[in-house]
């Protein structure tokens, strides 16, 4: 109905910076950056001039930007209406490589069986701590739904709910080149006097049950704290030949990068979190999905 880049432009204009601007959008400031140098290169227009106080709209921005709240309400408006005539219920589901929703496409012939009025739309966002965070304590502003691994103490952080669809086992990425690499499972010993990748202390309390059997019965496997993972992680592991704790739905998440399960019995909870006060057409997934 408009442009979306006059979203982007609202949101830098109400924030004054280019950075908050990106926190709210869950995208970097560089994406905010370009869209804006975007933006005024198509009107031909200076749009923002830069001051020791932050961003502020030049008159042509001071112009547009009431206009386009104008706009933006009005194209609002006009689809709210058209939809009252061809009611459709959207779930956002969040996206990004490491949430997979391989699962939940596979569960979506049933749940449209059922609710065929639901549909829904895959939303991309940047995995960062922050976005995470944000993304999860704001479940039903942007995004409805992520899945993906959790954690209880992750839930009650985050103030989220969740629905467990099964347990993943906890496996071991490894780089292609790596010794360990001709392996189809590893054992504990396997892993003795390597250096492993695990998520820091305190993030995950399944992680931290993993860290404390190392340390106390497996002290000649060396741990390497990571705060995320995060393509820079999956990077170093491939590029400093070392391993790391992973999930077997990550195996496409790095050509480099081979997941082998080991043996042990270490699982973690996989499932989609959502609201603690989900919308009706989060509750009428979630309802398919437990038929």
């Amino acid at each position: 109905m408009y442009n979306p880049q006059l979203d982007t432009f609202i949101a830098v204009a109400d924030a004054g910076s280019f950075n908050k601007a990106s926190e709210k959008l869950y995208v970097s400031p560089n994406a905010v950056m370009k869209q804006m140098n975007l933006l005024e290169s198509n009107l031909g227009l200076h749009l923002f001039e830069r001051t020791h106080r932050g961003l502020q709209l030049t008159p042509a921005g001071q112009s547009l930007y009431h206009d386009a709240l104008y706009i933006i309400q009005y194209s609002k408006d006009a689809i709210a209406r058209a939809k009252h005539f061809n009611p459709q219920k959207t779930l956002r589901i969040g996206v990004s490589f490491t949430t997979p929703v391989e699962y939940l496409i596979s569960l979506w012939d049933k749940v449209q069986k059922i609710y065929p009025q639901l549909k829904f739309e895959l939303i991309s966002f940047e995995n960062t701590p922050d976005n995470a965070r944000e993304i999860m304590k704001n479940f039903g502003v942007n995004i409805d739904m992520v899945a993906g691994i959790y954690s209880s103490n992750l839930l009650e952080e985050r103030r989220c709910a969740a629905m467990l669809l099964y347990h993943t086992p906890v496996c071991c990425a490894v780089p292609r080149n790596h010794k360990l690499a001709a392996h189809d499972k590893l054992t504990i010993e396997d892993l003795y006097h390597e250096t492993i990748f695990l998520l820091q202390h305190h993030y995950f309390d399944d992680f931290d049950i993993i860290r404390a059997d190392l340390l106390k019965n497996h002290s000649a496997i060396q741990i390497e704290d990571i705060s995320f993972f995060n393509m820079d992680v999956f990077n170093r592991c491939v590029n400093e030949s070392k391993l790391m704790l992973a999930m077997p739905e990550w195996k496409n998440i790095h050509p480099m990068l081979k997941i082998i399960p080991i043996e042990w019995d270490y699982v973690i909870p996989f499932g989609i979190m959502y609201s603690p006060h989900p919308s009706h057409e989060v509750q009428l997934f979630l309802d398919a999905i437990e038929q």
